[in-house]
């Protein structure tokens, strides 16, 4: 007779080995946050197959993160022929194409040429793998999420709890920046950031940090301008040779992890994402976010704020919604 035990532990085994097949890919691979991105997410044992898509280079670092001893198999594909190729089969799709910012430069300024990209791989995931996450990191997000949901409505494939804008930069810097004032362990503070992802669509609730932290009025409006400001902090300090890509990669995969482990059962994931939404006036605003199997699971709202940060909320608004609306123009115009 077989033991049951026997049974069991093939059982145990083949419920494993479903949780971690997962099919990641990265549109926009090369680049700046690409690359580390994409090293980030080999490293990983949630990801078994690693999926690399970019217009230039994309088979050199294929090659190279092949060499990385650990699970995930990856495959280079490279130029438009091969997108469809580069999505078939996958779970979640993380996308940081585009051109990053250079001094001066506001996230607005990149409308048009990232408006472009995110609308083609937006159509590309609607028509190869219509049931994926899509991740999108491209800026400005607060028009890019509303660029990718209609081109999805298009083709009759949208499904609103599966599109996120990556906001957790925001989340990741005021972690950092409160860690460092109060002197905590950063991997013990959680600040949620909701609104958008530019400038003062960027609101910081200190109010619910955990662990409970507090600031005079002047320190706190310095460090909310200084979150919110941090893209050009670096931007301005690389003088010309890029924006945040080594963070925003961090940002992306510890996203992307929350996400798969969500995906793969795990209970009680929460993270911020700038989503479509109920819990303002602005179609799509970031909130922190319960995920689950089938991505967004429970929208968690806002909770209590302090009146600065009501006033904060308040202020954004009227750029959040220019900014939503000028991305689903674009593709109500688009040819």
């Amino acid at each position: 007779a077989v033991s049951w035990i026997s049974i069991y532990c093939d059982a145990l085994q083949f419920f494993f080995s479903l949780q971690h097949n997962a099919k990641v890919a990265v549109l926009g691979a090369s680049g700046g946050i690409g690359q580390p991105l994409s090293l980030l997410l080999k490293n990983s044992p949630l990801v078994s197959e690693l999926s690399l898509y970019d217009i230039a280079h994309t088979p050199g670092v294929a090659a190279d993160l092949s060499h990385i001893e650990t699970r995930a198999t990856v495959t280079g594909y490279m130029g438009a022929d091969q997108l469809g190729a580069a999505l078939k089969g996958c779970d979640v799709v993380v996308i940081p194409a585009g051109v990053p910012r250079k001094p001066g430069m506001t996230r607005d300024d990149l409308f048009n040429t990232n408006a472009t990209i995110v609308a083609t791989l937006a159509d590309a995931c609607a028509r190869h793998c219509p049931q994926a996450m899509i991740c999108i990191i491209s800026n400005p997000v607060n028009s890019t999420i509303p660029i990718t949901s209609e081109v999805m409505k298009k083709h009759g494939v949208y499904n609103p709890n599966s599109v996120f804008g990556v906001t957790t930069l925001d989340i990741v810097r005021a972690n950092a920046f409160v860690s460092e004032l109060k002197g905590l362990d950063p991997a013990r503070v959680n600040v949620p950031v909701v609104g958008g992802h530019a400038g003062k669509t960027i609101i910081p609730l200190i109010s619910q940090c955990t662990p409970k932290v507090e600031f005079p009025t002047n320190q706190l409006s310095a460090l909310t301008g200084r979150i919110q400001e941090a893209g050009t902090e670096v931007v301005k300090a690389k003088a010309g040779a890029g924006s945040a890509t080594l963070s925003m990669a961090y940002a992306g995969a510890r996203f992307t992890f929350s996400l798969l482990d969500a995906m793969n059962g795990k209970e009680g994931v929460v993270e911020c994402a700038f989503v479509r939404s109920e819990e303002t006036e602005c179609k799509y605003f970031s909130t922190p976010l319960l995920l689950g199997k089938n991505g967004i699971e429970k929208n968690l709202g806002l909770g209590k704020l302090s009146a600065f940060e009501e006033k904060l909320v308040a202020e954004a608004m009227d750029e959040l919604k220019g900014s939503i609306k000028k991305g689903e123009d674009f593709v109500a115009n688009m040819k």
